[in-house]
């Protein structure tokens, strides 16, 4: 099992509030060498540059605080909330149940890692999820 399995698999720990989320994407280190992986699409090969990291944060954080319409977060896991080297992100609209006490398995819509991601099984990635992504850090 690769790295990027265990993580994904083993203990994560929730960022419960809006409050935690703003503080967590603070101390993110942009320029640690992260692959951004949206699961359904491509796995990136090479990590992303500082700015598509710094790019990537804004945006999702944005995402969201927008359609994840609670007054708490809890879609957001780090194996470490002080200094994470992998982070998933359940999408809002693809939650079922993301905790895991259901049978059936929801994977996340993105995650960040320190460690080279492996291809995840997802259903269909809706459109509006793959244009988001695809025009995320087009030039055009």
């Amino acid at each position: 099992m690769s790295e990027f399995e265990s993580k994904l698999n083993g203990t994560l720990f929730s960022l419960m509030s809006w409050d935690q989320l703003t503080a967590f994407w603070a101390r993110i280190d942009r320029d640690a060498g992260w692959y951004l992986y949206a699961v359904g699409q491509a796995v990136p090969t090479i990590p992303a540059t500082q700015e598509q990291v710094s790019l990537f944060v804004q945006k999702i954080d944005a995402l969201l605080r927008h359609e994840h319409d609670e007054s708490y977060c809890g879609i957001v896991y780090a194996d470490d909330l002080e200094q994470p080297r992998f982070i998933k992100i359940y999408d809002p609209s693809n939650l079922g149940v993301a905790c895991g006490s259901s049978k059936i398995k929801v994977q996340p819509g993105w995650v960040m890692s320190l460690f080279a991601p492996v291809e995840l099984e997802a259903k269909a990635v809706p459109a509006n999820r793959t244009r988001w992504w695809h025009g995320l850090f087009s030039t055009s």
